[in-house]
């Protein structure tokens, strides 16, 4: 752990000096057989071979739209590992230090970024850089001065910025906001996001402010944030929150342990939502309007995600959140797909314009309306 933290924090260092790297064409989808499909394939190269990474690699084996084709890793076991796994050709293999080279590459069309929190916005930049379509894990940055970067950059190189909003697809969701637009609750008054689990190792990067940018806000927390916007249907105005922290030792400055926030929204409805890595057993949407309600529980999770409304229990198909996803994203960046909720740099961005009212919320004691200059770090 101690190794991965040490190359971790030296790579964030030479990433600030990096040269800019001449953009080229993106490379064209190529027409080829998944499991009986027949159509453009996305050729996607994972950042960060990690647990998630992994979870993100298995998923798409079933894929139908897109394909595991490189390896972006510091470890060379990991890479070894993944070509076998995966059958991944040498050629598309690269580490931290040379995966600028992607860009003479053309058989990988995007890097999809799983990599800690704060190396999210070099690692963006440099694939922009390369000329390739961009992923990348929640949350997209550190803040959101950070966010706006990473969006300009896509867009002065041409390419697409995507986040890996996988609840953005998931079928019992998309049923609550079809319901919601439908207007079978009424007057949304009131929506409750729980979310948090009990964290474990103390020396894991996300306890680490260098590297996670914060706590259990910055983790959980953003599914609660992100849940509270496409469950209203509305765009928070208004922040107030509250942190609580029991073991200075573990959660040490800026890294937050449990936070209760608030968001105020134009039609008067209020959110009222619990980030915290001190508590199981958290995993709850709720959502209230004058003619009704909606409840998942679980809300988030790896699934199956389970869920009621005052007409009786959600029964839409049980996915493989990342499969969807990640053919969905291969619609959106070789079809020009629209999605029902945007899981594009502006999507995230207001998530993270949302973090730093709470984080300055927590610190003043005051409401903090959005729209209002924040300072960070």
């Amino acid at each position: 752990m101690d190794s991965r933290r040490d190359f971790l924090h030296k790579f964030v260092l030479s990433t600030i000096t990096l040269p800019m790297l001449p953009l080229v064409a993106l490379a064209k989808p190529i027409m080829e057989e998944i499991a009986g499909h027949k159509g453009p394939i996305l050729r996607v190269a994972i950042m960060g071979l990690g647990g998630y990474g992994t979870r993100v690699a298995d998923a798409m084996q079933s894929c139908k739209n897109a394909k595991v084709v490189g390896v972006i890793s510091g470890t060379p076991a990991k890479i070894k590992a993944w070509q076998a796994k995966y059958n991944i050709p040498e050629k598309n293999c690269y580490n931290y230090e040379n995966y600028h080279t992607i860009k003479d590459n053309p058989d990988i069309d995007a890097v999809y970024v799983i990599t800690p929190n704060a190396l999210h916005h070099d690692h963006v930049l440099g694939a922009a850089k390369a000329g390739k379509q961009v992923i990348c894990e929640k949350p997209m940055a550190l803040n959101a001065k950070q966010g706006q970067e990473m969006i300009d950059a896509c867009r002065q190189a041409n390419v697409k910025l995507l986040v890996g909003y996988r609840m953005h697809f998931e079928p019992k969701t998309l049923e609550v906001i079809r319901m919601r637009n439908n207007g079978d609750f009424g007057k949304i008054r009131f929506f409750q996001g729980l979310t948090g689990f009990k964290a474990g190792d103390n020396n894991q990067w996300r306890l680490s402010k260098e590297l996670a940018g914060g706590g259990a806000l910055m983790d959980i927390g953003i599914y609660a944030i992100n849940g509270a916007r496409y469950m209203v249907g509305e765009e928070p105005i208004w922040v107030t929150a509250q942190e609580t922290k029991t073991d200075p030792v573990k959660f040490k400055t800026d890294v937050d342990e449990t936070i209760q926030f608030q968001l105020g929204f134009p039609s008067g409805a209020v959110a009222s939502c619990l980030s915290t890595y001190n508590m199981n057993n958290l995993d709850r949407f709720f959502l209230n309007g004058d003619k009704g309600f909606a409840e998942m529980l679980p809300s988030t999770g790896y699934g199956p995600i389970m869920g009621r409304t005052h007409l009786g229990e959600l029964n839409q198909p049980i996915v493989t959140h990342q499969t969807v996803q990640m053919d969905e994203m291969a619609a959106i960046l070789l079809e020009g797909k629209k999605p029902i909720v945007p899981v594009d740099g502006e999507e995230a961005l207001k998530d993270l314009q949302i973090i730093d009212a709470i984080y300055k919320a927590c610190k003043s004691g005051e409401k903090v309306r959005l729209g209002e200059a924040v300072t960070t770090a």
